[in-house]
């Protein structure tokens, strides 16, 4: 299942999510992971949810992005929930352009049990149709 927060850039979405991923920990019986591209969070999220910053790693592009997260969520096999702060900013793609994505990222998600949270810096009605239809 995906889980979009929208909203103009300087919404507070990052602060919605991770108040999310802070809430999930109490009831979570599984791995929570928390993918963004700055360290800038780090010490927002309890110590229980893995945090990951992508610009350690080099991902680069859409496929790199999608490759990186099938990597983290094959490492266990008792994830649950898999927050991602701004996967386009982290692709370095237009949301629209995204579609292939979110396409891989449900199929993930469906294959292995994952709640998955994505933020995306865009108004309601901005959203594309493919992103649009997890609100």
């Amino acid at each position: 299942m995906i889980k979009i927060i929208y909203g103009p850039k300087g919404t507070g979405k990052t602060k919605i999510l991770i108040d999310e991923a802070n809430a999930k920990v109490a009831t979570a019986k599984g791995h929570l992971i928390f993918i963004t591209n700055t360290k800038r969070y780090m010490y927002d999220l309890q110590r229980d949810i893995r945090f990951i910053d992508t610009s350690d790693f080099m991902v680069a592009g859409e496929e790199a992005l999608i490759g990186f997260i099938k990597g983290v969520v094959a490492a266990n096999n008792d994830n649950e929930y898999l927050f991602i702060d701004g996967a386009a900013r982290i692709a370095g793609k237009e949301l629209k352009d995204m579609a292939a994505f979110y396409y891989v990222l449900e199929r993930l998600a469906e294959q292995n049990g994952l709640t998955v949270y994505v933020t995306c810096s865009a108004a309601k009605e901005d959203l594309p149709d493919f992103i649009a239809k997890y609100i």
